[in-house]
């Protein structure tokens, strides 16, 4: 038989979010407002924590990398999703698609691990005060963001090498309005058990391995806390709150989409929808909103 590959499909055709061209112009408005929201917010925070000195410190370092991926992250898919909304047939070519699938897995995996190096800058803070400045040193935060930028790397260019090999034929329909793995998958032409298997995997250990690691790090902190300080616990569990937070909206959609599929499209598209538009929103808010000092730097730059 000739042999088939990826060269026989030039292109994907993306359903997108709905068929009605109603909903499509005020998902429009909607989405395009959300996502100016969201690269100001995250841009915002970014200058604001480079201009003030007062911010100069390593939780509010990891905090502005954070934001910068939030940026990143929010730019992979949001801007194709709205150009489709003014689109009747909306199409995505191949390399486009291949290079949501890196982008997305690369910024995702980047964020998780930060979060985790988020949290061990709290453990520190908190249970070892006294030797916080010596731990948490510049070459320290350096190095977590770094370590978050490489397993990121890592994490998306190991699904890369699955997905782009692929032979893919026949069918070329994307229920959804960006390309991902587990939708890209199942127009392959081949059997994909064993496939599906080893992509959630490697997206399920990455995922689980930094949400173990949150879950001691914050157990050890609100523990920390309780038992030594009762005036410093409510300012630890304002901080730990927002953070906590944040991965409860990050790493929520993550197990559904890769953990636990629950293969119901409106379910999966509106995880989709909130794990690359809503997340990345939410972040700079959580953390603008309940955090002393950045309210104060704001008011200083105010003035």
């Amino acid at each position: 038989m000739e042999k088939i590959n990826h060269s026989e499909i030039s292109e994907f055709i993306i359903l997108g979010l709905c068929d009605s061209w109603e909903l499509q112009a005020f998902f429009l408005v909607i989405f395009t407002s959300l996502y100016l929201i969201t690269i100001f917010g995250n841009i915002f925070i970014v200058v604001l924590i480079i201009t003030d000195l007062h911010l100069h410190t390593p939780m509010y370092f990891l905090l502005a990398n954070l934001s910068f991926i939030d940026f990143c992250l929010s730019s992979v898919t949001t801007p194709k999703m709205i150009i489709d909304f003014l689109k009747e047939i909306k199409t995505i070519s191949f390399g486009g698609c291949m290079c949501q699938i890196f982008f997305g897995h690369f910024f995702g995996g980047g964020e998780m691990v930060l979060l985790v190096s988020m949290a061990y800058d709290r453990y520190v803070a908190i249970c070892k005060p006294l030797h916080y400045s010596n731990i948490m040193s510049r070459h320290m935060c350096i190095g977590l963001v770094m370590a978050s930028w490489m397993i990121g790397f890592v994490h998306s260019i190991s699904q890369l090498v699955i997905i782009v090999n692929l032979p893919f034929c026949g069918s070329r329909v994307l229920d959804s309005f960006f390309c991902d793995i587990p939708l890209v998958i199942k127009l392959a032409c081949l059997d994909i058990y064993v496939l599906e298997i080893l992509i959630n995997a490697d997206s399920g250990v990455l995922a689980a391995i930094c949400f173990v690691l949150l879950l001691v790090s914050y157990f050890h902190i609100l523990t920390t806390v309780c038992l030594h300080s009762k005036d410093g616990a409510s300012k630890a569990l304002s901080t730990c709150t927002a953070h906590i937070t944040v991965v409860v909206l990050f790493f929520g959609p993550c197990i559904f989409i890769y953990l636990w599929p629950v293969s119901i499209t409106w379910v999966d598209k509106f995880l989709a929808v909130f794990y690359a538009v809503i997340t990345p929103l939410l972040n700079p808010a959580i953390y603008t909103l309940r955090n002393k000092e950045i309210k104060t730097a704001m008011k200083r730059l105010q003035c």
